[in-house]
């Protein structure tokens, strides 16, 4: 069976980083990107002691010709792409709407919602040449909610299910799928940034029905399920990853 090609953004921490080992464990041929070269080099080389074949290339997801050089660099490497994760992204400057600034815009949709057109971009100009492959947007359950003091960045997560849905409306009879994960509280450094305070994030756990904050490991295991061909009939939606939170 081939191994599929997988290329991951914002691939360093969190949900990026748990995905990688994932699809590692699972055998992939890996392409991970981030921004900062040292921790970079080092999960590269976590990722080859899994027995992955693997490929970390530093890119900003805000910049084209870096874009454009990445998805190229991935296929020379490996001859194709198979599947990419955009999951490159910043919680921006929490706060009510009135403290937001053009800097602060700017600061969270560059990265949020220019770095995932971008990726898509040339993501597409690859698979759809290829005729098929799999894309998986990372949004946020506040990517289809409003969220007092979190403005910014549910606009940017709300810009990010736009862009699945109709990307996958453009595709849809060229074999390539486009579909996101939207995680609920998940315990990563974003959350902790978020909330503030291990109390904070007590509280917040318990408004989820089942009672816990979600770890990154549930949302790579759907990001895992939208990459296969388990999900073939699958594109234009929002997967929805957040123990419950949502449902009422």
């Amino acid at each position: 069976m081939t191994k599929p090609v997988v290329l991951i953004t914002g691939a360093l921490t969190g949900i990026g980083r748990s995905t990688a080992l994932a699809f590692a464990r699972n055998g992939a041929h890996l392409v991970i990107s981030g921004r900062r070269q040292a921790e970079g080099k080092a999960l590269e080389i976590e990722l080859q002691q899994l027995g992955a074949e693997v490929a970390f290339i530093q890119a900003d997801v805000r910049h084209d010709s870096q874009v454009r050089e990445l998805v190229d660099q991935t296929v020379a490497r490996f001859g194709r792409l198979d599947v990419a994760v955009n999951n490159a992204g910043t919680e921006g400057q929490p706060g009510p709407v009135v403290n937001q600034t053009a800097e602060s815009y700017a600061a969270t949709f560059d990265t949020n919602v220019l770095g995932t057109l971008l990726s898509l971009k040339h993501e597409l100009r690859v698979m759809t040449a290829q005729k098929r492959g799999s894309i998986i947007n990372i949004s946020s359950t506040y990517g289809h909610e409003g969220a007092a003091y979190a403005s910014v960045y549910a606009g940017s997560k709300h810009a990010v299910e736009g862009f699945t849905k109709s990307a996958a409306l453009e595709v849809a009879t060229t074999g390539v799928r486009v579909n996101a994960v939207a995680p609920g509280p998940v315990d990563t450094g974003m959350l902790d940034r978020f909330t503030g305070t291990p109390e904070k994030k007590a509280a917040l756990a318990a408004t989820v029905p089942l009672g816990r904050v979600g770890k990154p490991g549930d949302i790579a295991t759907a990001v895992l399920f939208l990459a296969s061909e388990a999900s073939s009939f699958v594109t234009g939606q929002i997967v929805t990853v957040d123990g419950g939170k949502t449902a009422g």
